[in-house]
């Protein structure tokens, strides 16, 4: 049998494993089941794909979307591999050539949908094939408590029956510990046999930005990110064509992705994503789950997230390559109203459940700690220290005696009969005598401009600030009026002192607006790292494949550095294995030459 270590290095050009997957493909290869825990871009799918290799026989892997499993056999071919897919989108004759190839034994692995292996006869099929391994993909999935439950996945217990003896791993990289159990329940997998790795993604930076002027803020945000790859999410499918259009007129080259587009659509704008056709997608969460692409530098969520499974999964489509990226989430209290109009017309037995998850996903926005402490404790790890790496940490919040400021504004409110939203609060407070103000008699309180000294954007600010600690709240099922709390009372009495967090002045902001600093310079001359992705992407679409297939941003990275004058040098780059080595190994080395040659003086040899 070759070693994995052999397969690792030979077949997909990496020289060694995280300690987890070496245990994990050891543990497997003894015929045992396992649940792998494994952050976006932690090496999960080797997990399997090792073992597959190591012997005969045919691996089976359960993933939910197509995309994704189309992406991942097209990998896995570029390196050489036997993989096939089987799913919905096929013609009969292309079902059957895939058919035909397991009956003889040419396959390796097989990626297929539980609904596409329960229906017809397939898994009456399934006792004649060489099975030697049953790979559950996102297997969050099939538990209720999971952000991203599916039924069909419910289904994959009866394998236990069918294929007694075989296998199985799950994997995921978003499980809190009930969603474990739940796994574990409803795979028949032993509760010592879990491996799980740490959830963080230390090249992720994490930060959170006010939901005021948005578009603005994104806008210098993109100047720092400039021909960056990167997703923003938006709630609602609307945003995502506005914001896609408002994108293109300042002549970047962005789409809008979601469920409400024809299948043909989606599929057409993905593809143009994937092979870097399109460098921003506007999407909602019916994007991405399908994606495997490496070289996304950032994720933008311009709403607040339901809760923060999503999110994490969200902000880990960037950066799967390893390389530093960026998470900006873009926050505010009509985010949170939102949110809970949707949990208002959600099944009643989970309502409870989502608004839980939705207050943890709130902590994370409203954060004054490390923002990596929140969003690991939630999966049940713990940071030793501070990350350092993230918005609170770069800039700790500092604080001021906000009791005259809140009590203007609890005054209001009060004044207003808790009939005004935080905008007419704001404008009463600085003495607007625009219309809408006009017609309810506002001008007319004793609380009318009594707040000229601070800007409206400041009382927008401080008044979302009041809101999150409980001293003002939002009635949603009102028009998002503001109404007092049992917290107000002292504060106007003058009984109780209420920090606020100072607002940071213009330059603060514009540093806060591009704290994410476009990735930090990375070794390796950057004309020749553009030229080897010109190859790249000439290669790509001579094979009609995304770019990342041939080779990651990371790989061109490391030939940049390493500089390989030969085929054998050219073995020792990250990422580099046999297969791609005889395939484009000629190509990528001439333009290394090629580009050396140009660099050097006449005369001169390299």
């Amino acid at each position: 049998m070759t070693t994995p270590l052999e397969i690792l290095q030979r077949v997909f050009g990496y020289e060694q494993f995280h300690s987890l997957q070496e245990r994990v493909i050891a543990h497997v290869l003894e015929g045992k089941d396992a649940l792998v825990l494994m952050p976006t871009g932690g090496g999960k799918s080797l997990c399997f794909q090792v073992p597959a290799l190591c012997r005969e026989g045919l691996t089976i892997v359960i993933s939910p979307l197509v995309s994704l499993q189309r992406d991942q056999v097209e990998a896995l071919k570029a390196n050489g591999v036997a993989a096939a897919v089987l799913n919905s989108t096929q013609s009969i004759e292309e079902a059957e050539v895939v058919l035909r190839e397991i009956a003889h034994g040419r396959l390796k692995l097989l990626y297929v949908s539980p609904e596409k292996l329960f229906s017809g006869s397939l898994a009456s099929r399934l006792t004649n094939w060489n099975i030697k391994l049953i790979a559950v993909d996102e297997a969050h999935c099939i538990s209720f408590w999971g952000h991203d439950f599916r039924p069909e996945y419910t289904q994959l217990g009866r394998l236990r029956e069918i294929l007694p003896g075989v296998p199985l791993m799950a994997l995921t990289a978003t499980a809190d510990p009930a969603i474990r159990r739940d796994i574990l329940s409803q795979l028949s997998i032993d509760e010592r046999w879990v491996f799980q790795s740490s959830f963080d993604r230390p090249n992720l930076h994490l930060s959170v930005l006010p939901g005021q002027k948005r578009f603005e803020v994104f806008q210098k945000f993109l100047k720092t990110h400039r021909n960056q790859t990167g997703i923003v999410y938006c709630i609602t499918r609307a945003t995502t064509e506005d914001l896609a259009e408002r994108l293109c007129r300042l002549g970047y080259k962005a789409d809008a992705y979601h469920a409400g587009m024809s299948t043909e659509d989606r599929h057409r704008v993905q593809d143009a994503f994937l092979k870097d056709e399109t460098t921003i997608m506007c999407a909602t969460i019916a994007f991405g789950m399908g994606i495997d692409k490496s070289n996304v530098r950032w994720v933008v969520h311009w709403n607040l997230p339901k809760n923060l499974e999503g999110f994490y999964q969200e902000i880990g489509r960037a950066g799967r390559d390893g390389l530093p990226a960026d998470t900006v989430l873009f926050y505010s209290y009509a985010d949170v109203a939102q949110q809970l109009k949707f949990i208002d017309n959600a099944n009643p037995d989970r309502r409870e459940l989502l608004t839980a998850k939705l207050d943890r996903m709130k902590q994370y926005a409203e954060a004054m700690i490390c923002r990596r402490r929140i969003l690991l404790s939630y999966f049940g790890e713990v940071l030793e220290k501070d990350c350092g790496h993230c918005d609170v940490c770069e800039h700790p919040p500092r604080t001021f005696d906000g009791t005259i400021v809140a009590q203007k504004l609890l005054s209001a409110i009060y004044r207003t009969a808790e009939h005004a939203t935080l905008r007419h609060c704001a404008l009463i407070l600085r003495g607007s005598h625009v219309q809408e103000i006009v017609a309810h008699g506002w001008h007319e309180l004793k609380t009318f401009g009594v707040g000229k000294d601070l800007k409206y954007d400041e009382w927008m600010e401080y008044g979302s600030q009041l809101i999150n600690a409980g001293y003002v709240a939002v009635a949603y099922d009102r028009g998002m009026t503001l109404q007092l709390t049992p917290l107000s009372r002292p504060v106007l009495k003058g009984e109780k002192v209420v920090p606020l967090i100072k607002i940071r002045t213009f330059e603060e902001k514009k540093a806060a607006a591009t704290q994410l600093q476009a990735a930090p310079a990375f070794p390796g001359d950057p004309e020749l790292i553009e030229l080897l992705k010109t190859v790249r992407k000439k290669l790509a679409i001579g094979r009609g494949i995304p770019p990342y297939v041939i080779f990651s941003d990371k790989t061109l990275k490391d030939m940049a550095v390493k500089l390989p004058k030969d085929a054998r040098e050219f073995l020792q780059v990250h990422g580099v294995g046999d297969v791609k080595a005889k395939s484009y190994g000629k190509k990528f080395l001439k333009a290394i030459r090629d580009y050396g040659a140009s660099q050097q003086p006449e005369g001169k040899n390299i």
